[in-house]
């Protein structure tokens, strides 16, 4: 077998094409999963609270810190009143609770589900240990002495590599 080291543009070309592929799956997974778990129920829910206590106190929540700073005493007092208020509402902070949570899990997940199938599953179809952006670039991920990834190897290169020290170190 001749091999040949990948030029650079091939080797960003295939990155870049993964890349975009991982982040299409990635926003459709999350897509799926916040459908399936009911993040627009709770988003709802926050909105309709932030419009209950605005409408109740005549303020709006969505300020600056400038703009809160620029408020009379009398103004701040009541800002602050029906903030107090919505932190007492145990149905707006339950869903803005659940609202953080099912960003962490969703996020986490379909970064998950689209490098596990397009970073392993994939390159194990293959058999070659190639991606879609090295198969259609012409090249193929082997050690260097040139043998094949076996699936160990593809297995650690996915979960600790590309997943964790290449997307979620970042995310978070």
């Amino acid at each position: 077998m001749d091999l040949q080291l990948a030029s650079s543009w091939k080797r960003i070309s295939a990155w870049l094409f993964d890349f975009i592929l991982l982040a299409v799956f990635a926003i459709l997974f999350a897509f799926a999963l916040s459908g399936l778990l009911g993040y627009n129920g709770y988003s709802v829910t926050m909105e309709e609270a932030y419009q209950k206590y605005e409408t109740q106190y005549g303020i709006e929540f969505d300020i600056t810190e400038e703009a809160y700073l620029a408020m009379t005493e009398a103004e701040k007092a009541n800002y602050d009143a029906a903030y107090e208020a919505l932190l007492e509402d145990e149905e707006a902070m339950y869903a803005y609770s659940m609202l953080v949570n099912l960003t962490l899990i969703i996020t986490s997940l379909c970064i998950f589900l689209s490098v596990a199938g397009l970073e392993f599953v994939v390159p194990l179809l293959f058999g070659n240990g190639q991606t879609m952006g090295k198969k259609i670039f012409g090249i193929a991920l082997v050690k260097p002495d040139g043998v094949k990834m076996n699936i160990m190897q593809l297995t650690v290169r996915t979960l600790l590599g590309k997943y964790t020290l290449g997307l979620m170190v970042p995310v978070l």
